[in-house]
């Protein structure tokens, strides 16, 4: 099945009430093995990608990774677009719950027109490299003014095979509470969605806002790979 096939195929209801339940949801085999080690060998060819960045220069953990240039590979254009329209209806929602005057456009494409306008030019979809004692620190990707509230992850690697470690970390700060951590299971090809900065959460007093971070544990031992795919550009 392609992947436009596949991710239409996707229970898209029961992903927004994960999302709206706990700010993440995983799905499943998005992208076949040899669709994986096809885009995790692209990290050779520096021709691809318009940068790359060692984190320990920037003390963002251990590792490192590389933004895509555009034009960007056909898989990755086809998940961006793919996968976007079927997550605005919920960036939506979010932005109404938290009073945020923000909607989305249907289609991705209108969507970096925004971006371009705004001068958020760059494009931001990447693949990142661990090897062991690699990690990557709790952060948000937030490269500009407009920013889509959710991204993806797609495992690109197989955990007990090519590496062992490395789990995909979240935690969610809410206001005068301890952080929540939650460690998602992934396997190859499983994509994990995600808030990127904020998420709305029902409280006593009404709706509030919740901080979201991501992060990768560290690697014990192995090489991992993983797409990331960021549906706003950079400045």
């Amino acid at each position: 099945m392609k992947v436009v096939a596949r991710i239409d195929a996707i229970d898209w209801q029961s992903v927004a009430a994960d999302l709206n339940a706990q700010g993440s949801a995983l799905v499943e085999q998005l992208l076949e093995p040899a669709q994986c080690r096809s885009l995790a060998a692209l990290y050779s060819q520096d021709g691809l990608f318009r940068s790359r960045v060692v984190m320990s220069r920037h003390g963002f953990g251990r590792g490192e990774y590389k933004y895509f240039s555009y034009p960007l590979p056909e898989l990755v254009t086809q998940l961006r677009a793919s996968l976007y329209p079927h997550l605005a209806p919920v960036a939506n929602r979010w932005n109404e719950l938290l009073n945020l005057d923000v909607q989305y456009p249907t289609h991705h494409g209108e969507y970096l027109k925004r971006c371009v306008d705004a001068g958020q030019t760059r494009p931001t979809p990447l693949l990142l490299q661990y090897a062991r004692g690699d990690y990557n620190c709790l952060h948000q990707d937030l490269y500009g003014e407009h920013v889509f509230p959710l991204q993806v992850a797609v495992l690109l690697s197989q955990p007990g095979e090519d590496f062992t470690g490395g789990e995909f970390v979240l935690t969610e700060q809410r206001p005068r509470m301890q952080s929540r951590a939650e460690v998602v299971p992934l396997r190859r090809g499983d994509a994990v969605i995600f808030a990127v900065h904020h998420r709305p959460m029902q409280g006593v007093r009404g709706m509030y806002r919740v901080t979201m971070r991501h992060g990768v544990s560290r690697v014990r031992s192995g090489a991992r790979h993983t797409l990331g795919v960021i549906f706003h550009d950079a400045k």
